[in-house]
C-alpha cells in the first residue's frame, strides 16, 4: 500500500510539472499534457522594431474620379508598367513633318516625331468602348498642373464626382494638359500611371506624369495632332 501510495504521489508531480510546462502547443502539447491547446491560441503581436507597418491600417480607399462607372477601388500598392509602354527612340519612316503628335489609339502609343526619321514614343492610355475617336486636331493651350471640372456629359454619368477639383497630385488631369482643338479632349497626366496600355478614359488620351511633363516640354501650341 506504501508503495501504491508514493507512485500516485509521484504520478500527479509529474502530472503537474507537465501542466505547469508549455510544450509549445498541437500534438506535443496535447500528448503530455492532455491539455487541447487550440481555443487558447492567441496571435503574437509583431515587433514593432522589426515589423514596423504590420499592424498599420489597410491602404485608404479613393474616389476614381479618372474612371467613370467604378465609384471606389483599392488604390494599387505597386504596379509595374509594361517595358513596351516605356519613352524610348524608335525610326521612323512616316509622313509626318518633326514636331508632329501622331497618336496610334489601338497600340496605346504616341509618337513625337523628330527630325532625321525618329520619333519618341510614349505609352499612353486610351478611350474606354464607346469613347474612342479619331481625327485631326492641334494643341491650342497648355497648362501645367491643370485643375478639373468635369464636363456636363460625365457629371451626368457620375453625379458623385466633384464639380470642381485644383490642380495637384490628386487630380485625374496629373501634372500637364495639352488641349485638343475646341474639343473637351486632352493630353493629359494621371493620377493613375497604372491604367498607361489600357482603354479606361472618357476620351481623353492619358500619360504618366513623367512622360506628359517631357511631351509638354517638347510641343508647342499650334503642333498638329493626328489621332489613328
Amino acid at each position: 500500500m506504501r508503495h501504491l501510495l508514493l507512485s500516485t504521489a509521484l504520478f500527479g508531480l509529474l502530472t503537474s510539472a507537465a501542466e505547469a510546462q508549455s510544450y509549445g502547443g498541437g500534438f506535443i502539447e496535447l500528448l503530455m499534457t492532455g491539455r487541447d491547446p487550440t481555443p487558447h491560441v492567441r496571435p503574437v503581436r509583431p515587433n514593432p522594431v522589426f515589423e514596423p507597418n504590420a499592424w498599420a491600417a489597410p491602404p485608404p480607399r479613393h474616389r476614381v474620379a479618372a474612371l467613370p462607372g467604378a465609384f471606389e477601388e483599392e488604390r494599387p500598392l505597386r504596379r509595374v508598367i509594361p517595358e513596351q509602354y516605356r519613352r524610348q527612340v524608335v525610326d521612323y519612316d512616316g509622313p509626318h513633318a518633326p514636331g508632329t503628335i501622331v497618336i496610334d489609339t489601338p497600340s496605346r502609343f504616341l509618337y513625337l516625331v523628330q527630325p532625321g526619321g525618329k520619333a519618341l514614343r510614349y505609352g499612353i492610355g486610351v478611350g474606354r468602348p464607346g469613347f474612342e475617336w479619331a481625327g485631326v486636331k492641334t494643341v491650342t493651350m497648355k497648362r501645367e498642373w491643370p485643375d478639373w471640372r468635369p464636363p456636363a456629359q460625365m457629371l451626368k454619368r457620375r453625379p458623385d464626382l466633384p464639380h470642381y477639383m485644383p490642380g495637384g497630385p490628386d487630380n485625374p488631369l496629373g501634372a500637364r494638359a495639352l488641349y485638343l482643338g475646341s474639343t473637351l479632349y486632352r493630353i493629359h497626366g494621371t493620377n493613375e500611371p497604372w491604367t498607361i496600355g489600357q482603354a479606361v478614359s472618357s476620351g481623353c488620351i492619358r500619360m504618366t506624369n513623367e512622360d506628359v511633363v517631357d511631351l509638354y516640354n517638347r510641343t508647342r501650341v499650334g503642333a498638329k495632332v493626328i489621332v489613328i
